[in-house]
């Protein structure tokens, strides 16, 4: 048996404590015998015969403390805006990480819960860089007022919204990245109303959650879609609570696990003596509060509108524009202002840069770009977390086009640096760039433009002749290309875009593989000079995808674009965890 002490914290007062008891009973029955476990239950005002019922259910295996939270909300009073702090028990769980500084990682509990599962399996997830392991809100995936709710009050896509009544927590980070100390300044900016707490969470945790198993917090609410046998953790939540209801779903597996604790017969009589009127009360409730999340919806002034005020107006605007765009499915025009072009002739451009000048351009552009690069990285103005895959670009014994989701002026760059962690030095890379980024581009970045093998497109048909024949040239010599096919730039745009035949041309004439990348994103804890966070990127280097043989030509390209889509999809789906579904509105 290991000697390493596994923590879960409940937070209750005297009238709720008999649930805690039951949920506590039922993960004591379940727990692995191969680990010890400490529960914390942190509360204000329980009566020391009910603490004496919970302490008498500890054994070898598990310990049972109870904390009185009192003196440290006393400590901590003066910062607080709201005055009936004691009595909302739920909030105690921002402390766990500062009251107690020997846990690098704590399990916290809602006690309206059963545990079929083992406890020390949810305990022994890693949650890496994460605050928090959690599980989907199903009322903002189920319920479009509140999905609308979380994302136009709180801004956290519905999808990406977690229940806060179960959570694996990162206690280290909590401390590290001051979790309490946001919490409390966020209580004096906006006081949300409808899921309290949980909103505070999820606006600080956001794009820092490990998402766990849904079977980890199964939510009595709508649809479940799998068997109950397979759910380790049962969330009695809002009023579907099985001493209040008879009828209550799934309410045979908490009496099951009830009637085998000495307080069971306090939990039936509650059952027996809550009235109709009560019933209806509860019912009124639920109506309420989805009424209030509406209210709160169409409020002028929102935690969104008002984070919003301290971002840059520009930035705003593109936002704003992005979602019009999609609305419309304008996916392939960009949305911000393409620098004034003029027609790129024949003579002023040499693709191959085989010319002594055009050459050495090119390696001193490239090597500005390195430092460029580098410097970047270092100001923490560019944040590549990291490269998956990147095996699938080392093996790669010919050119390729190499695809790319396009948000950023920068995100080139970050395809760059994956093609230096493959090492694939015998091979150029080459960007393909519009015509007016490489004629009318000013300053620094245009000499990049202009000379750091990039292979710009032109409206002139011999030039354009000239960059079809080059392309395709550069490609079976062995190198790569760089590709946007999705045509446009959306800043800090997150789904993949329908994407455009150019590229898969290449490849087909060239008989070339692709090579899918696809970007994602995380907000870091750094606020950039506009206002939002800077993102940390994950670059996902996706399995070559070569040209079908036993297809026509004509049917070769929209094959892979076809398999470059599905590529592109499962990885965005997978680590942001919820379905791509456009805004697009159909005629």
């Amino acid at each position: 048996m290991s000697d390493k002490i596994i923590p879960v914290f409940y937070a209750c007062d005297g009238a709720f404590v008999k649930y805690t008891i039951v949920s506590m009973h039922s993960m004591i029955q379940n727990a692995s015998k191969d680990a010890h476990y400490r529960i914390h239950i942190l509360y204000t005002d329980i009566e020391e015969d009910m603490k004496a019922v919970a302490l008498s259910m500890a054994n070898e295996q598990f310990e049972i403390v109870f904390n009185d939270v009192t003196a440290y909300l006393n400590s901590i009073s003066k910062k607080l805006p709201i005055r009936d702090y004691y009595s909302k028990t739920t909030y105690y769980r921002f402390f766990i990480a500062e009251m107690f500084p020997e846990y690098e990682k704590a399990i916290y509990i809602d006690s309206d819960t059963v545990f079929q599962g083992d406890v020390s399996a949810l305990y022994n997830h890693e949650l890496g860089d994460n605050y928090v392991g959690a599980c989907h809100e199903q009322a903002m995936v189920q319920v479009d007022e509140y999905g609308t709710y979380a994302e136009t009050v709180v801004g956290v896509n519905r999808h990406n919204f977690f229940n806060a009544g179960m959570m694996l927590i990162n206690c280290h980070l909590f401390r590290e990245k001051k979790v309490l100390e946001q919490f409390l300044n966020y209580l004096h900016v906006y006081d949300f109303v409808v899921t309290q707490d949980e909103d505070y969470l999820n606006v600080i945790c956001k794009d820092h959650v490990l998402w766990l198993d849904q079977r980890w917090n199964t939510e009595i609410f709508g649809q479940i879609l799998y068997p109950i046998e397979e759910a380790n953790v049962l969330h009695y939540i809002m009023t579907s609570k099985p001493w209040h209801y008879d009828d209550c779903r799934h309410a045979d597996i908490f009496w099951s696990y009830a009637e085998k604790t000495p307080v069971f017969d306090a939990i039936k009589a509650e059952l027996n003596a809550y009235t109709d009127e009560q019933r209806a009360n509860d019912t009124l409730v639920l109506e309420n509060l989805l009424k209030l999340a509406v209210k709160e919806t169409n409020k002028e002034e929102t935690f969104v509108t008002i984070q919003n005020k301290k971002k840059a107006a520009d930035r705003l605007e593109i936002l704003k524009k992005i979602e019009e765009y999609e609305i419309a499915g304008r996916f392939d025009e960009d949305v911000e202002e393409d620098p004034p072009s003029k027609e790129l002739k024949p003579e002023d451009v040499d693709y191959y840069r085989e010319g002594i000048v055009a050459k050495t351009k090119a390696q001193a552009a490239y090597a500005a770009a390195r430092t460029f690069v580098y410097k970047l990285i270092d100001d923490k103005k560019l944040i590549v977390k990291d490269i998956k895959g990147i095996e699938h670009f080392k093996n790669l014994n010919s050119g390729a086009i190499i695809t790319c989701n396009h948000f950023n002026a920068f995100d080139s760059f970050a395809i760059q640096m994956a093609y230096e962690a493959a090492d694939q030095k015998e091979r150029t890379f080459y960007r393909i760039i519009r015509e007016g980024n490489y004629t009318s581009f000013p300053g620094f970045y245009g000499m990049l433009m202009r000379n750091c093998y990039t292979l710009p497109l032109s409206s002139n048909h011999k030039t354009l002749r000239k960059f079809n024949e080059a392309t395709t040239t550069l490609l079976q010599r062995g190198n790569f290309v760089l590709v946007y096919p999705e045509q446009s730039m959306w800043w800090n745009y997150r789904k993949p875009k329908p994407l455009k035949p150019g590229g898969y041309m290449f490849a087909v004439k060239a008989d070339v593989p692709v090579l899918p990348c696809f970007i994602t994103m995380k907000d870091s804890d750094i606020v950039g000079e506009d206002g939002f966070f800077v993102q940390e990127y994950t670059i996902h280097v996706g399995a070559p995808i070569y040209p079908d043989k036993t297809l026509p030509p004509r049917q070769q390209v929209p094959d892979l674009m076809e398999k470059n889509f599905a590529v592109w999809k499962e990885i965005y789906e997978r680590e942001y965890d919820m379905p791509l579904v456009y805004k697009t509105k159909k005629d």
